[in-house]
């Protein structure tokens, strides 16, 4: 049989592709954490404060230490510092230091106490507006069991102080019965455990083994043999689904076409293949808001029934997002944490969305299981905040309203200085439960970091922003704020070796 390219003048050609010339995706090391995740049987009955008593019982050793290492016999102008175990302990005059939760009193921020005083029972809804007052009249406090006590002094003006963030202070108090502050201590970064502490790294050649990873001073891996997958980390949020924007639309179906592969050149699919993971951080679902006009107002009250509104509500959004993820899903796992715009609760922190939202999706995830060991799904429906090892390296990530909230508190717009706040803070939400609705925990704290992450994302941010912090025994974090994909049609990419990160944007144009 003559073979076609011996064939003179021949315009037929067989094919070039060979098998081995197919993309793979690359594998994806993953172990949720559920570090956030409640108990079927929750109850609301209990209050709120126990959650200030616990983070100060369980942050304040940390930070009386680091206090206690630099002021412990300092002498400031032939005066000892000593320490104080109580705010109502600080005596007029004397030089002391001592440690308690902050608390600010501020005139633009929403008091429950006012509103059952007033008889106002429902709830104001969530204001964007800033607490934060340029006149002054804001106050910082420090709080205890024992009592409260005023801060004042040009050592504030330099940090970020929130309300729940647990500090220690040195100063005097004076005549007007508030403690002049010298100098303020945080916690700063909670202990950092090793990567692979929790799983075993994937080998290219599909086997697996504990290997301990050592960093030299740049973060980076030095045993080759135990670099997991080399792949990335694709980290997105903000995809705001909805039926009355079309532009948007096409810019969702690009970014679909740009995860698959799909319309590029077989370099670019190449390292496209090398995206292991996606993680959804956040508001999926659009709620635009209509100004509703008379003939909308009549026409609702036509389809009104039984007190239930049936246009009220516009399946169209979740419908298009579980299409978007069951297109998606056969080719890579994702991870994905609700948002403030997400059907879940309200309260921090939010539970996963309930795959039933998802009949084309539902199939990849975990079927109901009471094994622990149970191996996630391949669509992972996660709390907010979320924490997990991904590739070996302890992730910590949120959809934002944390960060959304502290906002509110600063006159600064530097949101990552608020996520490394945080982290010196060792509390991923510490104005919860003030203006940050949250679950009132009894027994125990979990917005307390008690381990240091080595990546903290936060997602639906206006802006990218990225940088590196240090923590005195070591330890870094790389902080990523992601922005909102509805806003700024962006997603971010993760080195899951280097941990270094790029930003990529996917244009109609």
């Amino acid at each position: 049989m003559t073979a076609l390219d011996d064939i003179p003048g021949n315009l037929l050609r067989k094919p070039s592709g060979k098998p081995e010339d197919e993309l793979e995706r690359a594998p994806s090391n993953y172990k949720p954490l559920h570090s956030f995740k409640l108990d079927k049987e929750k109850s609301y009955q209990q209050q709120f404060a126990d959650m200030y008593f616990l983070r100060l019982t369980k942050i304040k050793p940390a930070v009386e230490q680091l206090a206690a290492a630099d002021w412990e016999g300092a002498v400031i102008g032939d005066e000892p510092v000593k320490k104080v175990e109580r705010v109502l302990d600080i005596r007029q005059g004397e030089l002391c230091w001592v440690s308690g939760t902050v608390y600010m009193d501020m005139s633009l921020k929403p008091n429950i106490l006012e509103d059952v005083s007033k008889d106002r029972w429902l709830s104001a809804p969530i204001s964007d507006k800033k607490y934060y007052s340029e006149d002054g009249t804001d106050a910082v406090t420090l709080e205890d069991e024992s009592g409260r006590i005023r801060l004042v002094g040009d050592a504030l003006n330099s940090v970020i102080l929130v309300t729940g963030c647990i500090i220690a202070v040195m100063g005097t108090e004076n005549v007007n019965g508030e403690l002049e502050v010298i100098d303020l201590k945080f916690p700063d970064l909670p202990p950092q455990p090793d990567r692979w502490a929790l799983s075993k790294p994937i080998t290219t050649n599909g086997s697996s083994k504990n290997a301990k990873v050592k960093k030299d001073e740049d973060s980076e891996m030095t045993d080759s043999q135990s670099r997991g997958s080399g792949s990335k980390l694709a980290i997105v949020s903000g995809l705001g689904f909805s039926g009355n924007d079309a532009s948007h639309a096409i810019e969702l179906s690009l970014l679909l076409e740009y995860l698959l592969g799909e319309s590029l050149d077989p370099s670019a699919q190449q390292e496209l293949s090398q995206i292991s993971r996606l993680i959804i951080a956040g508001n999926s679902i659009s709620l635009e808001e209509r100004r509703a006009t008379d003939e909308d107002m009549t026409e609702k009250k036509a389809n009104k029934k039984y007190g239930y509104d049936s246009s009220a509500y516009n399946a169209l959004p979740s419908q298009l997002f579980d299409e978007f993820l069951s297109t998606l899903l056969p080719t890579m796992p994702v991870t994905l944490l609700p948002g403030a715009q997400d059907p879940a609760n309200t309260s921090y922190p939010q539970q996963p969305i309930h795959p039933a939202m998802f009949p084309h999706s539902r199939p990849y995830t975990m079927p109901p299981s009471t094994s622990s060991d149970a191996t996630e799904g391949w669509l992972d429906t996660v709390t907010n905040p979320w924490e997990a090892e991904v590739e070996g390296w302890r992730v910590l990530g949120t959809g934002g309203q944390n960060v959304d909230d502290i906002f509110k508190y600063v006159g600064s717009d530097d949101r990552l200085g608020m996520m490394e706040a945080m982290c010196r803070w060792r509390c991923c939400a510490p104005t919860a439960p003030d203006t940050l609705w949250s679950y009132p925990f009894q027994d125990d704290d979990p917005f307390v970091m008690q381990t240091c992450p080595h990546l903290y994302f936060v997602g639906c941010q206006p802006e990218f922003g990225t940088k590196v912090v240090q923590g005195p025994e070591g330890q870094t974090v790389r902080l990523i704020a992601v922005p909102s994909f509805a806003a700024t049609q962006e997603l971010v990419l993760v080195d899951t070796e280097t941990l270094e990160v790029s930003k990529v944007k996917i244009t109609a144009g």
